[in-house]
């Protein structure tokens, strides 16, 4: 079964795409470690250009120093950037921390809005971090578009893009909004775990048969 470029996807092929992916990641789920809005907010700001799991490590002690964003609206950057410094790009990220939940503090009562717009007023909130907190930590459906997301989906054929955003209009047109959310992080897992960028695993991946670029690989 073939996808179309412009209308939405064959539905048997689509279901039997997702029903793979679920099939191959029933683990699927947020990697990041948090208990709230605000912890999640910060993790993945923190995510960008790192790994969850380094992440992951920085955290815990970053939240025991500062564990609202009333606390770390009070800080100044430099303080912030030794728990950080091994995430990348610490300046910036402590900069924007702190600016964020400056804002947070006065314009939103304390507590990490729930509303895209306001998400994205933040400082270092940008489309593909509000989609994670508002999936993962207040339930809206939304398809966070980061590279394993774009690659994954866009050889599959679930989307043909050449741009995230596209990518994210795509995919949110293609698959049913119910699924939006869980179909994130099948494809992010699938991308780090079988279709990873240089040599993706197409023997052990259970949706090869209905995938794009595994049929133009043996085609050629």
């Amino acid at each position: 079964m073939k996808t179309n470029i412009t209308n939405k996807p064959d539905e048997k092929w689509l279901n039997a795409v997702l029903s793979g992916l679920a099939a191959q990641h029933p683990d699927a789920k947020p990697e990041l470690d948090f208990t709230n809005p605000y912890q999640l907010l910060i993790a993945t700001i923190l995510s960008a250009q790192c790994t969850d799991k380094q992440v992951n490590k920085v955290t815990p002690a970053l939240f025991s120093a500062y564990p609202d964003p009333a606390s770390m609206a009070k800080a100044q950057p430099d303080q912030i950037e030794p728990y950080i410094r091994s995430c990348g790009f610490y300046h910036t990220k402590a900069r924007n921390i702190v600016l964020c939940c400056r804002d947070i503090d006065e314009k939103f009562g304390g507590r990490v809005p729930s509303v895209r717009e306001d998400l994205e007023s933040l400082a270092g909130v940008g489309r593909k971090t509000a989609s994670v907190v508002l999936s993962n930590a207040f339930g809206v459906p939304a398809i966070a578009v980061d590279t394993h997301v774009f690659r994954v989906s866009n050889r599959i054929g679930l989307a043909h893009a050449k741009n995230v955003e596209d990518t994210e209009r795509q995919l949110m047109k293609n698959i049913p909004e119910e699924n939006w959310s869980i179909a994130h992080h099948w494809l992010i897992f699938h991308g780090r775990r079988v279709c990873r960028a240089q040599r993706p695993d197409c023997g052990n991946c259970m949706i090869k048969e209905l995938c794009e670029y595994r049929k133009n690989e043996v085609e050629k």
